[in-house]
């Protein structure tokens, strides 16, 4: 969740790992004006190298494949 503190070390430490063990993770961003949010959500996806697919209100969905056993196929 991101807070009134922004997009922390943390914030993004968290993020990382969680999707490196799930692939398919949702954000809340609680904080700011909708472009201060935008640009948050924007930022955590390029810093996970992870791909920001949905957004919804206040939540990002996130998506990053697993290197070597992806859960989630995508086809081509």
């Amino acid at each position: 969740m991101l807070g009134n503190a922004g997009l922390t070390a943390g914030v993004v430490n968290e993020l990382d790992r969680a999707l490196s063990d799930h692939e398919l993770v949702k954000v809340s961003a609680r904080a700011g004006e909708r472009d201060v949010r935008d640009a948050a959500l924007a930022t955590l996806a390029a810093r996970t190298s992870a791909e920001l697919v949905q957004r919804v209100g206040h939540v990002g969905v996130f998506y990053r494949r697993h290197k070597e056993l992806p859960k989630i196929l995508i086809p081509d």
